[in-house]
């Protein structure tokens, strides 16, 4: 088993401006930016109208060997290593879990989840499921899971095996300190090195937008305002302007 040090944390006006970009165009510059999926396609919001934005803190679980994993870990629970990545955790963290996909192990439970939130956590992607649903989706922290199970998190195929390591997400690469933004389409990875060029462009999309969408709602031509087009250029800057509508 496997734990590396803590993770490197971005300032946190990073994580702040990417929250308000939201994923969706996060998705968009980034594929403009030359990452052609973000997406951790898999997961899907079980806290509908929540939002987290956060460094991710990963954990890694590998299929079940008996010799890795056994009755040891609870007989010591400080063994189990899906406890240790929450160790970790900070305010506005992001725990995400490459959980194989596994649809028999919850990985967290409600106490846990808990912890968790009592440190100020922000949110978990998991590639997999929870248990203590009911519990769990009351506590105030944003989970992206594939679904619930009844089950422990090493009780049949998976068991855990690395903290903060590179992991795959549902098949997404994640390092340890990527800024993830989750929302109800989805969470996405942010690349630290690219956040910056992702808000610059983001913001100004995000603006031309609300400007594409005022006027598509007064019935205005979808291909002259969505994308928007160079002829409407001077319009949309006359909008921006002070006093502009």
């Amino acid at each position: 088993m496997i734990q590396t040090p803590d993770i490197k944390r971005p300032d946190r006006h990073l994580v702040e401006a990417l929250r308000e970009i939201g994923t969706a165009t996060i998705s968009s510059e980034l594929r403009n930016l030359g990452i052609r999926n973000a997406a951790i396609t898999g997961p899907r919001s079980f806290t509908p109208g929540r939002i987290a934005a956060g460094p991710a803190l990963t954990l890694q679980f590998m299929p079940m060997r008996e010799d890795q994993f056994g009755s040891a870990e609870y007989d010591d629970p400080e063994k189990q290593l899906h406890r240790h990545v929450l160790y970790h955790a900070q305010k506005g963290d992001v725990v995400v879990v490459d959980a194989r996909g596994d649809m028999d192990s919850g990985i967290f439970g409600e106490m846990m989840l808990t912890y968790f939130v009592g440190l100020g956590g922000e949110g978990v992607v998991i590639d997999g499921c929870i248990r203590d649903s009911a519990k769990a989706r009351d506590l105030g922290v944003g989970l992206w899971i594939r679904g619930v199970t009844p089950n422990f998190h090493a009780q049949t195929n998976i068991f855990p095996f690395a903290v903060n390591v590179p992991i795959a997400c549902a098949n997404t690469f994640v390092v340890p300190g990527d800024i993830i933004v989750a929302d109800n389409d989805g969470a996405v990875v942010v690349p630290i090195s690219l956040a910056e060029q992702v808000i610059e462009v983001g913001s100004r999309h995000a603006e031309w937008e609300e400007f594409s969408r005022l006027r598509l709602s007064q019935g205005g031509d979808l291909r002259k305002y969505y994308p928007l087009r160079a002829d409407a250029e001077a319009e949309y800057l006359a909008w921006k302007a002070p006093g502009g509508s």
